[in-house]
Order: structure tokens, then sequence, then C-alpha cells
């Protein structure tokens, strides 16, 4: 009886917020803004394939897709399709016109590619670290809500230098896998970690996301495992929503800065009600619905509306606001032509802070496919910047002990 009066009580106070809702930007809008705000917060149970697969010729080792800014992007893809229980890899473009596309296939992993019509491109082109050819192990960090799954991989000599990769959302850790050899040839280790609500970490209660306003505190627990397992220099790397995990966790833990020396960011969430305006209006949304929406998130009623534990008040996560409390370099990547994330969040954090942050700008490589696109110039950038932070980092060690 008392689970049905609370029950009761839930239904009553969103079917309340609902109404207040509905009066201020009406009836409409009201259902419009909170199916939006529950699509922000909660972790996909599937994906959307989108690209139309018009032919599969396994012999010559070609696709052809229907024309999109996803299929008409150069460079090598995962493909994902049948509902993400097949997978491909693509190479890139052969030819295209305004209709079609005509890509390489490198390997069809697993499914038939020849027996379906739709797929999902993906930047995450590797399934696993054992592609890479390195030496790897399946690791566990203890994080508040039990041990998340984690893949380590040490560079090619001994060093007490981490990178902590920190996928975005809707992805997992092989999202990082891209950076494992730049890192490596610069002689850091690389930690993939999984984080609450991923679908490989544990849930939090709510099974949803904070934005980067829960999720730093996985962040800490991996800064404490690499330390326990002697890392002396570390360096955070965000993807998407992991570059506002990773700020978050900058500007919030002790922990963290105590041995940080770097963060990298590839096309970071900067600016969430930049990118909920942006979103929206992607689905066909009025642009001011999403300051509705932000503000829904953080008001009281979002818990009974869009099932958080807590309101997310996303001008708390605002990094460009807090920006003099950063102390370590940055490299930060960002497409022009995002197409999810809009860049004008990092354009902010970088003249914010023009003497931390080397601000990296692409073109054509939409949302964290700048490896894929160009990977000559990702690859080179992410080990110069690793290679000079080494570099940096001994120089101030050694200026230091002579001051001592």
């Amino acid at each position: 009886m008392g689970r049905r009066n609370a029950a009761g009580g839930v239904i009553g106070v969103a079917a309340a917020a609902v109404g207040l809702l509905a009066a201020a930007v009406g009836a409409t809008a009201a259902i419009a803004t909170v199916v939006y705000a529950r699509r922000v917060v909660t972790p996909p149970a599937t994906k959307p394939e989108d690209e139309r697969i018009a032919a599969v010729d396994l012999a010559s080792g070609e696709v052809v897709l229907a024309a999109s800014d996803e299929t008409r992007m150069r460079g090598r893809y995962g493909f994902w399709f049948d509902h993400e229980s097949g997978h491909a890899r693509l190479g890139d473009v052969i030819d295209a016109d305004d209709r079609l596309v005509r890509r390489r296939i490198d390997s069809v992993d697993f499914g038939r590619l020849e027996r379906t019509d739709r797929g999902r491109m993906n930047g995450a082109y590797h399934l696993g670290p054992w592609e890479l050819g390195h030496g790897y192990d399946n690791v566990m960090v203890e994080t508040p809500l039990g041990p998340a799954p984690a893949w380590f991989v040490s560079a090619a000599e001994p060093s007490t230098r981490w990178v902590i990769q920190v996928h975005g959302r809707g992805a997992k850790r092989h999202e990082g896998l891209r950076a494992v050899d730049p890192a490596r040839e610069a002689g850091w280790n690389t930690l993939l970690i999984s984080y609450r609500n991923d679908g490989e970490a544990p849930e939090s209660e709510d099974r949803r996301y904070g934005l980067g306003g829960t999720e730093w505190a996985d962040v800490v627990a991996a800064v404490r495992y690499a330390e326990e397992h002697g890392a002396e220099r570390i360096v955070l790397m965000g993807w998407s929503m992991g570059g506002a995990i990773v700020l978050q966790a900058v500007l919030r833990s002790a922990v963290v800065r105590e041995r940080l020396v770097g963060v990298i960011m590839d096309s970071p969430a900067v600016d969430w009600v930049d990118i909920l305006r942006f979103q929206g209006q992607a689905l066909g949304m009025p642009r001011g619905l999403g300051d509705v929406v932000a503000r829904l998130l953080g008001g009281p009623w979002s818990g009974g509306l869009t099932g958080v534990a807590a309101p997310i008040d996303v001008d708390d996560l605002d990094p460009v606001a807090r920006a003099d409390e950063f102390t370590v370099p940055m490299l930060l990547m960002h497409s022009v032509d995002d197409g999810f994330v809009p860049i004008e969040g990092s354009r902010r954090l970088a003249a914010a802070r023009p003497d931390l942050i080397e601000f990296q700008v692409f073109e054509g490589a939409r949302h964290t496919k700048l490896w894929n696109h160009d990977p000559e110039r990702w690859t080179g950038l992410v080990r110069g910047w690793l290679e000079r932070s080494s570099v940096d980092v001994h120089r101030l060690g050694d200026e230091a002990e002579i001051a001592g």
C-alpha cells in the first residue's frame, strides 16, 4: 500500500509539473520538452541505423550506401548493422555522387552484410585492444558503485605516465582505442575506463546520465587506481560527454588535480545549454525549447519527469565560468561541422584560457571522427602534445629540485 501511495505521489507531482509547464509553453511544447529532456539523460537502449545500404559486393570488397553527411566522410570507420549483431570495417570512399557513395570494405567481422539494408557509421574503428598488437590487461576499477571494467595498455618501456581515456555518451571503451598508439609511442600507459550507466560499469540507482555531474566520481576512482599502480603523472582524455566528465573531475576533485599534468579533449561537450538548443533544432524543435529543457533538468520536478535522482543544473556544469581554476595544459580538438556538439563551446573555453589551451580546429571531420577523417594529423597532434608534456614535466621537476 505504501509503495502504491509513493508511486501515486510521484505520478501526481509529475502531472502537476507537466500542467505548469504546459501553462508556460503550451501543451504540445510541454510534452515535447519532457520527451526531449528524458532522451538527453537516458542511456540509449538501441541506436538508430540511419544509413541505407544500396548494394554489397563481397567479391570486389565494396559497398554502396545512400549518400549522407556520414557516408560521404573520408577515412576508415566501424559499421554496425542488424541491431548491432553485425559489424564491418569500411575503408575510404571510392567514388560518390549526390545519391550514392561507394566505399571499400576492409572486413566483415561478424554478421551477413550482404543480407541487410541498413547500418550505422561509427568512429570507433577497433573492437578491442587485442587488435592493436600490444599486450593489454583486463582490469577492474573500484568505483563508488562497484567494480567497473577497464583495459590497461602499457607503454613500450616501463613508464609512470598514464593517460586515462573517458568515452562519450552512448559509446564504450572502444572509443579511446584510437589514442593508444600515439600515447604508447610518446611513452605513456593507457587506461580505458567504463563509467556508470554506460552498459559495462555498474548502474546508478536512477540509471540516468548526469551529463558529467555524477560520472566524474568514476574518473576519480580511475585516478586512484592509476596511483595505486604506479602512476606519477596523469593526463585525462575525454571524448564528447567524456570531455564534460573530465572537466568536472578536474574542477571538483583534489585527488585528480594532485598528479594531473594535462587534459586532452576530442569534440567535448562544453556548453550544455548550447548543445540542447542545437540538438533540439536538429530534431525540429523551436530554438527556445532547448533553454526550457535546460531549466526543466535543473528544476525541482526534474526527477518525476525525467527519472534523474537529483536535478541537473547545467549552469553548474559550465567550465567556461570556472576557467580561471584550470592550471594544467590542454589539447582541445573540434570540427567546425561537428553535427552533434557545436564547436562554439570549445571556442569559448579556448578563448577563456589561451595560456593553457592549444585549440586545433578540423573541417569535415564531424563528431568524434577526427582521427578517422585525418589520422595523420590527429595522431601527430596527440603524440606530439604528450611528448612535449613529458619534457615539460621533467623540466618542471628538475627546476623544483634545484630550487629546493
